[in-house]
């Protein structure tokens, strides 16, 4: 299967980041008009990735989508949080799929853990998933449209991991070369104790910033599944841990005629407190970039399980699930509410 694939002709709807909440999903699905993953109209389904963590039950959302998708009435792309899975990187809300022994421990996620059957079956799944989808009228990526990214993986042969694999060591290679990882680390290593100490008085370590910054952006699959890094002005802490370098506001620079559609990025909640609002401009559910063609679908279901805490069984009113419709722009919740986008 190529990497950079065709999207599906006619009408789809265009499903933000999951992130395990099978509830929402099959609650969309049914106010999208699905039945059994078929719809009466001869609509299809695109799932922009990160179907799976954080959310109470990722192996009954994969399977879901891997029934839908084996079925030719889905597609999906690769999601940042597919690769962590398949690379058996350790992440916070990942634990229903790693081996318990070994796999973070936090008691903000209870998740359907996978047997090893399934665990065996949701990364063979994983594996043959595109790293994006297009069409003359539209395209659909995880976190960004980036040609340069785009253009390198467009004509390999390899799985998607495979190419994260090789594209890594190349990425590697360059900073060892250019001695930035040498850099960073001599400028860390009287700070590395206090990495994930918020009260500790951090300075700003910029090596290690460029050296981040370049660990992203050398790699094409860390591009389209995590989206463009670059070096801050000043270091925050987020996530548990000191930063040096941020996502930034691609869809500013996107200027192609084409819309895209993609997630990753939180729509209508932010993740830490006093970081700038990444849509300020562009509205709570507008199109962004100069040319007003590009749509963020992730509207940060994938935090439900902290209105959870407070809410077991809801109501649900800061975290949604969402699909744009196309061609219509309209949107439509996990709640059963729609809007039109303004583009």
């Amino acid at each position: 299967m190529p990497l950079i694939d065709t999207l599906f002709d006619g009408p789809v709807d265009i499903i933000g980041d999951v992130h395990g909440e099978l509830a929402a999903l099959e609650a969309l699905l049914a106010h999208l008009g699905y039945v059994s993953g078929e719809h009466p109209q001869g609509r299809r389904i695109v799932f922009v990735g990160d179907l799976c963590d954080r959310g109470p039950d990722s192996v009954g959302v994969v399977a879901l989508a891997q029934t839908l998708v084996e079925r030719q009435l889905a597609q999906c792309v690769l999601g940042n949080h597919e690769l962590n899975v398949l690379r058996g990187d350790h992440k916070a809300g990942n634990r229903w799929i790693m081996d318990p022994a070994h796999a973070e421990n936090t008691t903000d996620y209870t998740a359907r853990t996978a047997s090893p059957e399934q665990r065996e079956t949701i990364t063979a799944f994983f594996r043959t998933l595109p790293m994006a989808l297009e069409r003359s009228d539209l395209r659909v990526v995880h976190a960004t449209w980036n040609d340069s990214a785009v253009d390198a993986l467009r004509t390999t042969a390899e799985v998607n991991i495979d190419a994260f694999t090789r594209l890594e060591d190349v990425m590697k290679r360059s900073l060892e070369d250019t001695g930035m990882i040498e850099a960073g680390k001599l400028e860390l290593a009287p700070h590395k104790h206090a990495l994930h100490d918020a009260a500790y008085p951090m300075p700003n370590l910029t090596a290690v910033g460029r050296s981040e910054e370049q660990r992203q952006m050398l790699n094409p699959v860390r591009v389209l599944t995590s989206g463009p890094e670059r070096a801050t002005p000043r270091q925050f802490f987020a996530t548990g841990k000191w930063r040096f370098c941020d996502r930034v506001k691609w869809w500013d620079e996107y200027t192609s005629p084409t819309p895209v559609v993609f997630g990753h990025y939180w729509r209508g909640l932010r993740e830490d407190a006093g970081k700038p609002d990444l849509f300020e401009g562009v509205g709570a559910e507008g199109w962004g970039g100069p040319a007003r063609t590009a749509y963020c679908v992730d509207f940060s279901v994938g935090v439900r399980y902290r209105e959870r805490k407070q809410r077991p069984n809801g109501p649900f009113t800061t975290t949604r699930l969402a699909a744009l419709r196309w061609p219509e722009r309209t949107v439509t919740f996990d709640n059963g509410t729609t809007i039109a986008s303004p583009g």
